[in-house]
């Protein structure tokens, strides 16, 4: 099971930060996850929640760019890039502008198979997966019916995220039955990691990736990333 940073090692370094990047890869964690949004000027910066519409606010919160994000994940870490891109945020586009310029710094970085991008917006990963189909693509939810993940799988994404309390076991056969990898958020307790691995999870994004890989007897050895 990958032991993904849940934006970064957030139990030990500020959240969506460049040193909470740099420490999970210190720990040896398989790779991390960051939330990116893009602000009227265009750019896009590393923030969990909407950001204000004035943008010298926006400057005085000293947010990460996605590009720094990614310098500080350097080069061994799988990258799970979550574009926040809901309809009741403040900072909604329906028009994907962020789209473009997040494949864009991913596919300028080369090692497409570092990085999946993920989002609650099902549009959004959509708009991900026409743009640039060579990058792997996973729908974020809190649960999913079964019904629905043949229709998924066929769409051409990689993986679901479901929360981590709806994962049962026959919902993690049912996603590998259709080719679907299964990527779970956010777990911090040791017994219940060993019984995500003992399910046959993908991926497990947590706030502790040292606890996680000290639970799973794992060493610093980077996995192969669930959704090639």
């Amino acid at each position: 099971m990958l032991v993904l940073g849940h934006r970064g090692a957030s139990a030990a370094a500020p959240e969506n930060t460049a040193a909470a990047f740099r420490l999970a890869d210190t720990m040896g964690a398989d790779g991390v996850e960051l939330d990116v949004r893009r602000v009227a000027d265009g750019r896009l910066l590393v923030a969990h929640d909407a950001l204000p519409a004035d943008l010298a606010e926006v400057d005085r919160m000293g947010l990460a760019t996605l590009d720094d994000a990614l310098d500080a994940c350097g080069d061994r870490m799988l990258v799970n890039v979550e574009i926040k891109n809901w309809p009741a945020d403040s900072d909604f586009d329906p028009t994907m502008q962020i789209v473009a310029p997040v494949i864009e710094s991913l596919r300028g970085r080369g090692t497409l198979h570092r990085w999946l991008i993920s989002s609650f917006s099902w549009d959004t990963i959509e708009a991900c997966r026409a743009a640039a189909p060579e990058i792997a693509t996973a729908w974020l939810v809190s649960v999913v019916s079964p019904d629905r993940l043949a229709t998924i799988a066929a769409a051409g994404h990689a993986a679901v995220h479901p929360w981590e309390p709806n994962v049962t076991a026959e919902f993690v056969d049912r996603c590998h039955s259709v080719g679907l990898a299964v990527n779970t958020w956010t777990c911090n307790d040791p017994e219940r990691l060993a019984a995500l691995a003992d399910l046959g999870v993908d991926g497990v994004c947590t706030d502790v990736p040292d606890v996680a890989l000290a639970t799973l007897g794992r060493d610093a050895a980077a996995l192969s990333p669930s959704w090639a």
